[in-house]
């Protein structure tokens, strides 16, 4: 049997989400910008996190459902921090994905009491002056109905050439199994990070931070993870640490990737 998927709402909106693990802690995850929602292989990620789930209960998010025609990271980031303050989850140690580490930043600025440590994968705090050209790609892609198209585009630019390939027939069905309302909510998604600018409110986080990039990001301007400590000022509980020969999704492919995580966490 399955992992259960859940719903949390607030009468204005409706989120999805999974639960699982027994620990005293919370641990949240904000996955990044997916052509498909990242709940269908909900038992996947149930397994990949199974190291953690003696010291935490685990919670993602997806994004909420019925995305309005305009909805930017910031909107992104109220939603989730509802759908937790809803469940009742706090001093939480967040986990955000590429555009998830977006809304985490957001959260941590606009709810710092929801957050206790965050842990920052091949994200960026600054779309607006460093043009993401993946992304720009990704919409056009979408905006031209080229669902095969659009998935192979982004397995070849979020994984290593080798795993790409070794994929790539599977990337290609998935695009033939994409509905046109999926197409839709990517396209308003993928342009609500667009011109997503947080820097100069960076120092206002207060949680530690370890933000961990990839020396072969193809998706973020590269340094991203270096400019996103570097503005939140010099402290000794905000690290980055960067991965040669890793791409964007480094948190899907390097096997020492949630021992670091939790290192961090544990400190």
């Amino acid at each position: 049997m399955g992992i259960s998927i859940n719903t949390v709402t607030n009468g204005e909106f409706t989120m999805r989400y999974i639960k699982f693990g027994a620990g005293a802690r919370n641990f949240v995850i904000i996955p990044g910008l997916s052509v498909k929602s990242v709940l269908g292989s909900a038992d996947a990620i149930v397994k990949q996190y199974q190291p953690m789930t003696d010291k935490y209960t685990v919670w993602l998010f997806d994004r909420r459902e019925n995305v309005p025609e305009s909805y930017s990271v910031h909107d992104m980031a109220s939603d989730t921090a509802e759908a937790m303050k809803i469940l009742g989850i706090a001093d939480a140690d967040v986990f955000g994905a590429s555009q998830g580490g977006m809304i985490a930043m957001v959260i941590a600025i606009e709810h710092p009491d929801i957050v206790h440590k965050m842990v920052l994968g091949s994200s960026s705090a600054n779309l607006r002056d460093h043009k993401s050209a993946t992304l720009q790609r990704w919409v056009r892609l979408a905006r031209e109905g080229d669902k095969v198209g659009l998935c192979l585009n982004f397995g070849k630019e979020l994984y290593p050439k080798e795993f790409f390939e070794q994929y790539e027939e599977a990337f290609a069905a998935l695009g033939k199994s994409v509905t046109d309302e999926e197409l839709k909510k990517f396209i308003i998604l993928a342009e609500g990070a667009g011109d997503f600018y947080i820097a100069d409110d960076l120092p206002h986080i207060k949680c530690p931070v370890l933000a961990i990039g990839a020396s072969d990001d193809r998706v973020l301007p590269p340094g991203s993870s270096e400019e996103i400590i570097a503005s939140i000022g010099d402290r000794p509980d905000c690290k980055y640490y960067i991965y040669d020969n890793y791409g964007h999704a480094a948190f899907d492919m390097a096997p020492d990737y949630k021992d670091r995580m939790m290192e961090f966490l544990c400190s």
